[in-house]
């Protein structure tokens, strides 16, 4: 077992296909499928299920492409001991984020890295929780920016900042002029929620108990700033987070109501893969994270 042969089953396991893999290790397809079958007959099993549009991952080849993906970038560990010294902050990180965060921390988060660490650069994916997971385990992305709690044994967090919730309603609302909200009270109203497969619609629902309830109209929408035009047009009301509620995304035409104690929040933090080498990347995004001005929220030490 070669360390070439773990790059091919983490290429393989990462484009799901022969040919984008064996492009993306620099190596002919015929090659790298030679490769992976020799390991297969070496390890007595199938890593991969070979399909005619796609290849999937078998449940035991899941745990070797893991193992596969750790041992690699225990590898690169030598090389990143080796340059000791050298400025870790100068190579593109691979940052995940969840939709719920991405748009009202990056607008600030980007100016503030520029001061910390100006060589590196942001290669961004927006997707769900489960999603970027996946991606982080395979080594796909460096980093997830995501709510707590998040990872297992494998996965290292570091909490961020605290992030209240509040309640957005329009102008013509009988709650507009409402100086706060109780989390109760929202079951009596017609609530518009990101989809299911969003982490905050969950994080609302767990906060809210009562929008769990039978009977209670809750309306799905696909992004938070889709729901908020929709509740601006007299749709519902809506939740948010206090980031997505600063002056440069206010409206006219909705009014933003506080919580009444305990107010519902959340935790943000960084978490990345404990075998990765590049320590002062986290550090430096943790940093620029401190020092980003993002209204309504709470930075933790």
């Amino acid at each position: 077992m070669t360390l070439n042969e773990l790059r091919f089953i983490v290429a393989v396991a990462q484009e799901r296909n022969f040919r984008r893999a064996a492009e993306k290790a620099f190596i002919s397809q015929p090659a790298l499928s030679l490769a992976i079958q020799k390991l297969e007959e070496d390890l007595g099993l199938k890593i991969f299920e070979r399909g005619k549009n796609e290849v999937t991952v078998t449940p035991i080849g899941n745990a070797i492409v893991e193992q596969a993906q750790r041992v690699l970038e225990e590898a690169e560990r030598i090389r990143a001991i080796a340059e000791q010294g050298k400025n870790q902050l100068a190579a593109p990180l691979h940052i995940g984020i969840i939709h719920s965060v991405s748009p009202y921390l990056l607008p600030d988060l980007i100016p503030a890295l520029k001061k910390v660490a100006p060589e590196m650069t942001l290669e961004v994916e927006e997707n769900i929780t489960a999603n970027l997971e996946s991606m982080l385990r395979n080594g796909k992305l460096d980093v997830l920016i995501i709510a707590l709690p998040f990872g297992d044994g494998g996965i290292l967090t570091r909490a961020l900042y605290d992030e209240p919730f509040e309640v957005v309603v329009g102008k013509e609302h009988h709650w507009a002029e409402r100086r706060s909200i109780k989390a109760k009270e929202l079951a009596e109203e017609k609530v518009l929620l990101l989809d299911s497969g969003h982490c905050f619609s969950n994080q609302v629902a767990e906060a809210c108990p009562d929008l769990n309830h039978r009977g209670v109209d809750v309306r799905r929408g696909t992004s938070l700033e889709t729901i908020r035009n929709m509740v601006a047009s007299g749709l519902g009301i809506t939740v948010l987070p206090a980031s997505a509620n600063s002056a440069r995304y206010r409206s006219k035409l909705l009014s933003v109501i506080p919580f009444t104690k305990p107010v519902p929040s959340r935790r943000i933090a960084l978490a990345w893969r404990k075998s990765l080498a590049r320590t002062q990347a986290i550090d430096a995004l943790a940093q620029a994270v401190a020092q980003a001005k993002i209204t309504g929220i709470c930075h933790l030490p």
